[in-house]
């Protein structure tokens, strides 16, 4: 039996596949607050690359990719044309996971630092990261309107494609830093850090940033939420006495 039992461990040990290299890292902070002043915040994720042998000679250069992720909403994307005169909507397509932030940061850029095949089974790349749900039956093209939805984004800041922005020292230490905007939706904003050779994932570390609105922030999110019909009268009263404060004192400046 104890035979038995040393040949099944070593057959454990066989099969499992040890990783010759392994991500150590950390972020600057893992939490963000946000208030009536808050303007966007910067993440600094940093760490190191630990071994358990020298690199090879002749190995190919090592890579680090590394993507944060806000929380996913539900997204249609809607094409207009002119009928008529009038512009209206005339298909689309619902997007069921678009991300409400994405951030992809790497040493190279990304198709020299990830292959087609790694990128379909970690879903890294922006475009993997989209799922369309009924575009068969909305759409006859459902990328073109999963382009348009990362070309708007890009263009409003909200995804990010900042390829050689990851600084790599001596194949070990890396670090980058990835700017969160302002309008940021509430949640934990996923992490992750790839280490690839040759377009392969060597090895993945994930953590997380959490999110929250504080403050005057937090109470009329809240109650916009949890009390709408308080939050709808509370917000006519006071354009209501804004209003009338106004009109008073235009009344004595100009009378």
């Amino acid at each position: 039996m104890r035979h038995l039992l040393s040949a099944l461990a070593c057959l454990i040990c066989v099969a499992l596949p040890l990783h010759a290299e392994e991500v150590v890292a950390d972020l600057s902070q893992d939490r963000v607050s946000i208030s009536t002043s808050f303007d966007g915040s910067e993440i600094l994720v940093f760490g190191a690359v630990k071994r358990d042998a020298p690199i090879p000679q002749g190995a190919s250069p090592l890579a680090v990719i590394i993507t944060i992720s806000g929380p996913d909403e539900v997204v249609t994307v809607r094409r207009k044309d002119r009928r008529f005169g009038i512009w209206v909507n005339v298909e689309g397509v619902e997007v069921e996971r678009a991300p409400s932030f994405y951030a992809v940061a790497s040493t190279v850029p990304l198709d020299r630092a990830l292959s087609e095949t790694e990128d379909q089974r970690w879903n890294i790349s922006t475009g993997r990261k989209l799922r369309a749900v009924g575009a068969t039956e909305m759409a006859e093209n459902p990328p073109a309107f999963l382009e348009a939805l990362i070309r708007v984004r890009e263009a409003d800041g909200i995804y990010i494609q900042a390829a050689e922005t990851v600084q790599l020292r001596d194949s070990t230490l890396f670090s980058t830093e990835i700017a969160l905007p302002a309008a940021l939706t509430e949640g934990d904003y996923n992490t992750r850090i790839f280490l690839t050779r040759d377009g392969q994932v060597v090895d993945s570390y994930a953590t997380s940033i959490f999110v929250q609105k504080v403050g005057l922030e937090r109470f009329i999110y809240a109650l916009a939420h949890e009390q709408p019909l308080i939050y709808g009268l509370l917000s006519l009263a006071i354009a209501i006495a804004a209003g009338w404060i106004a009109s008073t004192v235009f009344r004595y400046l100009l009378p």
